[in-house]
């Protein structure tokens, strides 16, 4: 077996609540001021106010940053980081989605080790330490809770990531409870994104690809591919809610040591261009980036294909991986995502530009089972149409 490094976040909690309680499970490792990172919009619905509730009541001094804005801009980590430090914070606690945990990351790593935001951009540029940290996810997609990676938005259509082991957080708390509220579209694409990390973890072609990243990937497939309708269309459902978030999780920490590949990295541009959420954004490229890769990874396709649609254990092998990216376009259809680029705005003229910039994510591509040209990224666009 060749080596391999596998790292994530040392302590996790699944349960139902758990944000009720935070003081209790977090509150010793956060310390007495804390500055509780989310966005207006969970803040408005309610989201935060159980976590917000136990701490006061263990007499925590808490001051809230709610300007998160998805896609972050280097501005909201900026913002952050002064108010930690005004606040004279001993800990951080992110509660939403990819967006308040990124940037509660990066604050906490700058707030720590006095490092540049400049200086820490790329891979394992950052010395450390970081302010204790503790991430709650509410949405069940990006995996950010036990993630090394954060990406902030550097321009008009540009994004950089930071990427070190200091980013993993002491806790991630997964409560079900907090995804009660995710309106369908939402709990469709970031399921599909969570997917789409543990698809990509399982074929990556990183020397890091691993046992455990592999193991940790199927096993997402087949708590996510078994949930994803039910979580979809009867978003009350508490067991359906609390598997989407622990098969988010183990495809976040399958794919945080095991890097993704071509869908991310012609996703980043349609969601850098024109907006697109990145969940959904992965959706309408997973099929045709799945079917690009077939020569190379047909075989890697069929062997998780029944892990998330158990009735493709039936198909001869050489008709699996096909039946596969088949399946995967069909589910996407079937939660109502857009069908195409089209859908979204998306024109024939514009493809030019999403391949030219598909092809600058070098840190990504480099990942994928068959190498992919400007060419290749192009014709994987039209068929996305």
């Amino acid at each position: 077996m060749a080596g391999f490094v596998f790292n994530t976040t040392r302590s996790i909690v699944l349960e139902p609540g758990a944000a009720r309680r935070i003081a209790d499970l977090a509150g010793p490792l956060l310390g007495p001021r804390v500055v509780l990172v989310t966005d207006k919009s969970l803040r408005t619905a309610g989201l935060v106010a159980p976590a917000l509730a136990s701490l006061a009541a263990a007499g925590i001094a808490v001051a809230i940053f709610d300007d998160v804005v998805a896609d972050p801009p280097e501005a909201n980590v900026a913002a952050l980081t002064n108010l930690v430090a005004a606040h004279r914070a001993s800990g951080l606690l992110a509660i939403g989605g990819g967006s308040p945990m990124d940037v509660a990351k990066v604050a906490a790593l700058i707030a720590g080790s006095g490092e540049a935001l400049a200086d820490i951009y790329g891979v394992n540029r950052a010395r450390g330490p970081r302010l204790p940290l503790v991430l709650v996810p509410t949405t069940a997609g990006t995996g950010s809770e036990v993630t090394p990676i954060s990406i902030i938005t550097t321009g008009a259509a540009t994004k950089m990531g930071v990427v070190t082991p200091h980013l993993l957080p002491d806790m991630a708390i997964l409560d079900a409870e907090l995804t009660l509220s995710l309106p369908p579209a939402v709990t469709a694409a970031t399921g599909i994104d969570a997917m789409v990390h543990a698809i990509e973890a399982y074929t990556s072609a990183s020397p890091n690809n691993n046992p455990l990243s592999r193991t940790l990937a199927r096993q997402a497939l087949g708590l996510l591919g078994g949930a994803i309708r039910t979580a979809t269309f009867d978003g009350a459902n508490i067991a359906a809610r609390s598997d989407m978030l622990l098969g988010s999780l183990l495809a976040g920490q399958a794919f945080a040591n095991s890097p993704v590949a071509a869908v991310h990295a012609l996703a980043y541009p349609i969601g850098g261009h024109f907006h697109v959420p990145h969940g959904l954004s992965n959706a309408l490229v997973l099929a045709p980036v799945l079917r690009f890769n077939m020569p190379a990874a047909a075989t890697l396709y069929g062997e998780i294909a029944a892990d998330a649609f158990p009735e493709l254990a039936d198909v001869p092998a050489t008709e699996r991986a096909a039946a596969f990216a088949t399946a995967l376009a069909e589910l996407s259809h079937a939660l109502g995502l857009p069908p195409g680029l089209g859908a979204v705005g998306i024109t024939r003229n514009d493809l030019p530009l999403l391949a030219a910039e598909a092809m600058k994510q070098t840190r990504l591509l480099v990942n994928n089972p068959r190498p992919v040209t400007e060419a290749d990224a192009l014709a994987i666009y039209e068929a996305a149409l």
